[in-house]
């Protein structure tokens, strides 16, 4: 079976990281940009503004 090229990350807003609303994004599994934290301007509806967007781990999952 081949290799995964992408991962799939959570982005939250960096000034409340709890807010209710957030992205997933497709981030390279290897290379130079795999070790590199994801931030991205993008619409938060919660404050109705663009806000600065970080990388955080997705959370767990129950089967």
């Amino acid at each position: 079976m081949a290799k995964k090229t992408h991962v799939k990350v959570r982005l939250v807003p960096e000034s409340k990281p709890d807010s209710p609303f957030f992205y997933y994004v497709k981030k390279p599994a290897g290379g130079e940009k795999a070790k590199v934290k994801l931030s991205a301007k993008k619409y938060n509806p919660a404050t109705r503004k663009h806000e600065t967007f970080v990388e955080k781990k997705l959370p767990p999952h129950s089967k």
